[in-house]
Order: C-alpha cells, then sequence, then structure tokens
C-alpha cells in the first residue's frame, strides 16, 4: 500500500501496533476517526510524532488504556433521537408481543444510556420479565460504568425531554433516584440485561436474537468493516428479526439489502425476511 505522507505510514503503524500488542483491532475504522483521536492524544500528551506514541503503546500500560479509550466510540444518551423510540413502540414492539421470550442485542452500548432506555420501553409495554437484552461492547471501563447505572445530574432535564418525546408513559423521575450530583437507576431496569464484552471486529456471532440495535457505530467504520459487521448481524438475527441502525447509516449499498425489507426508512428499521 502506498501512503501519500508519513503521517498516514505512522498512523498505520500505530495500529498494527496496538492490535499485535493488545489485540484491539481499529485498522479498520474510518481514518477521518482515528487521525481525529491520534492527533488529540498526541496534543495533550506533547508527543512531537506519532512514532513516539507507538513507542509509548508498547510499554506504557496506562498510555495504552488511555489510547483506546480516545479510538473507542462512548457517545450516548438515554432515549437518543426519540422519534427513533416512538417508532420502535409503534412499529417493533408488535412484533416482538409475539414471541414468548424475546432477546436483544444492544451492539457497541458503550455507557449503557441505550439499554436502561430499551429496559424502560420493555417494562412500559409489559415485557421486560420475558426478555434478554445483551449490552456489549470492547470497552471495558464503559461496560463497568454502564452496569453501574449511574449517570450525571446535568444529562438528566434532556433525558426526561427525550423520554417524554419517545412516548414514554410515567414520569421518568419513576425509572431512578437521586444522589447528590448522580442519579442511580433503579434495579429492576438491570434485571434482565446481560453486559458482556464483544468486539464487533474480531468477534463472531453473539447469539440468535429477536432485535439487534447498533446505532451511529457503523458510521466510524470502512466499507469493508461496515460489510463484515453486517454480516455479523444477518447472521445473529433469527427469521423475521428486525435491525435498528443509526440516523446516518442504512443497508441500502450493502450487499445485504435484499436480504431485509424496510419497516422505517427515515429512522433505519429493517426486518430480515423469511
Amino acid at each position: 500500500m502506498q501512503y501519500k505522507n508519513t503521517s498516514d505510514l505512522e498512523i498505520s503503524l500505530l495500529l498494527e501496533a496496538i492490535y499485535r500488542k493488545h489485540g484491539y483491532d481499529f485498522r479498520q475504522y474510518s481514518q477521518a476517526h482515528i487521525r481525529r483521536r491520534i492527533m488529540n492524544r498526541m496534543a495533550i500528551s506533547g508527543f512531537a510524532d506519532i512514532s513516539q506514541m507507538q513507542s509509548k503503546v508498547l510499554n506504557d500500560e496506562a498510555f495504552a488504556s488511555e489510547l483506546l479509550q480516545d479510538l473507542s466510540i462512548t457517545v450516548t444518551e438515554m432515549f437518543r433521537d426519540p422519534t427513533f423510540y416512538r417508532s420502535l413502540r409503534e412499529k417493533v414492539i408488535p412484533i416482538l408481543k409475539t414471541y414468548p421470550f424475546i432477546k436483544i442485542w444492544h451492539a457497541g452500548c458503550a455507557t449503557g444510556e441505550e439499554a436502561y432506555s430499551m429496559a424502560i420501553l420493555l417494562q412500559e409495554e409489559g415485557l421486560y420479565d420475558r426478555t434478554t437484552i445483551y449490552a456489549t461492547d470492547f470497552n471495558q471501563l464503559a461496560l463497568n460504568r454502564a452496569k453501574e447505572g449511574i449517570f450525571s445530574n446535568k444529562m438528566i432535564k434532556e433525558y426526561t425531554v427525550n423520554y417524554q418525546l419517545s412516548g414514554g408513559k410515567e414520569s421518568f423521575s419513576y425509572y431512578y433516584t437521586s444522589s447528590y450530583d448522580h442519579v442511580i437507576m433503579n434495579q429492576s431496569l438491570k434485571k434482565n440485561i446481560v453486559w458482556a464484552n464483544h468486539n464487533l471486529v474480531t468477534d463472531s456471532v453473539f447469539a440468535e436474537v429477536n432485535l439487534i440495535l447498533c446505532r451511529n457505530v457503523l458510521i466510524y467504520f470502512d466499507k469493508n468493516l461496515q460489510n463484515s459487521v453486517q454480516t455479523l448481524f444477518y447472521n445473529s438475527l433469527i427469521n423475521g428479526g428486525v435491525l435498528c441502525l443509526g440516523s446516518k447509516e442504512s443497508l441500502r449499498y450493502s450487499d445485504l439489502y435484499s436480504e431485509y425489507q424496510e419497516m422505517d426508512t427515515k429512522q433505519r428499521i429493517f426486518k430480515k425476511k423469511y
């Protein structure tokens, strides 16, 4: 492969070093995303060039952990994109109600806000007791935070508005208790969530599930990796199962587009054909 400039080569070598030393594979992530995060960490840490970072990644576990946090995607919020959750209530919940047991996979769950949102929605629709939510991410620190279910009070006003716009049936405060500058999600929401470490880049089929949610993760992958992950999702869904992607993502140009029907084009909700 020819590289346009030295920094592109340095980034490629850095990603190779991360993969070989630590087992995390960012080599097929979007170049713009990776470059932005690496340059930011380089500026913060005061390195003269990316090659210095490579040496640090190989020899300093604490720095390697910091860089891994930079490169992973942890942008999320409760009831993110309320119109998506409203569509989920109206179009997907009726399908889930036809199953005696329900398995849902939240792929790339980050710090768990959307998994808790799903637990709330299912509780309100009378489905939570027969559902298992598998919430997975490769970022163990994010998973640990997700398990705790403790979030900053600063965001609760925004989360409450999201919840109301999504068609919420209770007062949002019903689902958490306040403690100083944090809120703690109710234990009842945690009981059917299985938090697990899973890497979409390197791991295989996770489970056979009725619903997969992976929203605004694929946009950080290059085209080949997107196709690979979409195949993983297809093989993980039961026939008639539902796949939910993010607002900037689509199956339209993927190899598997013909294997789905669009349930909600705008909200990126797809149903796997029988």
